[in-house]
């Protein structure tokens, strides 16, 4: 050992190797810190780092402790180093229980691979920013807004799951409000899941009753209720009160529920009950509508299928609730919020809390009931549409 001052030495092994060494005493006890190999730094680069962890002890910092720690701290920051494709399967991962139909993952993944990888995939999550994400979007914004739109929003998604698990930090640089809305066009509007219209209604329910299969009790079942179809699809006979004719729909099965926490609560009228009646003389599973499959519900391809069958049109089972929608706003006198609230859609505080107290459960139960009554009167010879409530359609 070669003393050059200061608590720097020079080592020379029996090998011959030279190694720099700052040696000091803390709490009675002589460590020996390597500095490093004598022909990788100079004396005076030696001398620098001798200094360095002189301060640090002048701190009351131990210099050996402060180094290891450092490489904690560096090995633990490359562990958390995650490309966007490792958090886009982490998202698909954690929220796959949820899509009952295959084709939503299918859909998922594949609008990844061919629009975002290419261009994101490989690059570490903490390190997309808004130019990144509309380097994907804004070729596909002209082209194809729709796409663009659902693309838009998958991105935000998976950025988000990164920022709860800590892969990234700060905004969604993907975020559509306030955000990437002041920097793209504005497209044509999307058009709506195509509707039947309400004064149609009751022959499309009257052609549901002649059916006896299970598809054709659920389609009856989601046309009353005004529910999306994977709530219904997917409901179980642990959500329904026979008791408060209720149904619950949890808030992770519901499109509001899944921002806001709160489970979704659906009036159940004398003719949804009685499909409920029915289903429970057949009960075979936990669902209440089961597949073919056993222990699976009923798949949503078979009731897209029923309802153009029953419509005689291109409708979408999810255009049911605009019919519901336009009819209770043309043709009845309950307020718009009674309405918005059986569609499970958000509202203001103050009606919420309302809803709370209870008079709008039964505002809905009563507008329920009306609705299941239209949806069994015969339409008139006149095609005339009687009003109900009061209002004059």
């Amino acid at each position: 050992m070669y003393a050059d001052g200061g608590g720097l030495y020079l080592r020379v092994a029996e090998g011959g190797s030279k190694q720099w060494i700052y040696r000091y005493v803390t709490n009675g006890r002589c460590r020996d810190m390597g500095i490093g190999p004598c022909h990788v730094l100079t004396l005076a680069e030696a001398r620098e780092r001798a200094r360095t962890a002189s301060k640090l002890r002048l701190d009351g910092i131990d210099p050996i402790d402060h180094k290891r720690a450092q490489r904690v701290a560096a090995a633990t920051a490359a562990a958390k180093v995650m490309t966007f494709k490792q958090c886009a399967e982490g998202f698909i991962r954690d929220n796959e229980s949820d899509w009952t139909n295959p084709k939503h993952r299918k859909d998922w993944e594949g609008s990844l691979i061919r629009h975002v990888y290419p261009a994101l995939g490989d690059l570490p999550v903490a390190l997309i920013d808004t130019p990144l994400v509309l380097k994907v979007i804004k070729p596909l914004w002209a082209r194809v807004p729709e796409t663009a739109s659902r693309v838009r929003g998958r991105i935000e998604s998976v950025l988000g799951w990164a920022t709860v698990h800590h892969y990234r930090e700060g905004d969604n640089p993907a975020r559509w409000q306030n955000h990437l809305e002041q920097v793209l066009p504005t497209v044509a509007k999307i058009n709506h899941h195509a509707a039947l219209p309400y004064a149609q209604v009751a022959d499309f329910v009257a052609k549901l009753r002649k059916e006896k299969s299970v598809t054709a009790r659920c389609l009856e079942f989601i046309a009353l209720t005004a529910a999306r179809l994977n709530e219904a699809a997917n409901a179980t006979w642990t959500e329904i009160d026979l008791e408060t004719r209720t149904w619950t729909v949890p808030a992770k099965r519901t499109k509001a529920g899944k921002k806001t926490g709160k489970q979704h609560k659906v009036p159940l009228s004398d003719a949804a009950i009685a499909i409920l009646t029915d289903m429970l003389a057949i009960r075979r599973s936990d669902f209440i509508f089961p597949g073919q499959k056993e222990g699976r519900p009923i798949g949503h391809n078979a009731l897209w299928e029923m309802a153009k069958r029953a419509s005689g049109a291109d409708i979408t089972v999810h255009g049911l609730r605009s019919t519901f929608k336009d009819w209770a706003s043309e043709c009845t006198s309950f307020a718009n919020e009674v309405s918005e609230m059986a569609l499970g859609h958000a509202i203001p505080d103050a009606v919420e809390a309302a809803y709370r107290r209870g008079d709008l459960i039964e505002k809905r139960r009563r507008l329920m009931e009306a609705w299941a009554e239209f949806c069994a009167r015969k339409p008139a010879a006149s095609g005339k549409v009687v009003a109900i409530g009061g209002r004059r359609p």
